[in-house]
């Protein structure tokens, strides 16, 4: 079953360099990421609407195949490294969640 991350941004970026520090540490292990978890970035900081609730600042979308690949990406250590600094930028949810 595909399951989900959804990072959002929940105020603007308060620091662009560590912004960017995360962004270039995503960017340099994506490839890696693709054939080690088989993620599938769904939306990237496109537009988006608010229908209920809070607005978000921004939105990220990937999908997985299974929980598993999730947790394994999200807990694996090159991502773990980046965390930082995308708390340094600005505050973030991030929910993981199953799909059909």
């Amino acid at each position: 079953m595909p399951a989900y991350i959804m990072f959002t941004r929940e105020e603007p970026v308060a620091d662009e360099s560590a912004l960017a520090r995360y962004s270039a540490a995503n960017r340099a292990n994506a490839a890696d990421w693709q054939k080690q978890f088989s993620i599938t970035p769904l939306a990237v900081y496109g537009r988006l609407e608010t229908l209920e609730g809070e607005s978000a600042d921004g939105v990220v979308l990937l999908q997985f195949p299974t929980m598993a690949d999730a947790r394994a990406w999200y807990d694996s250590p090159e991502y773990q490294a980046a965390i930082a600094d995308r708390h340094r930028a600005a505050p973030y949810r991030a929910i993981m969640f199953e799909g059909f």
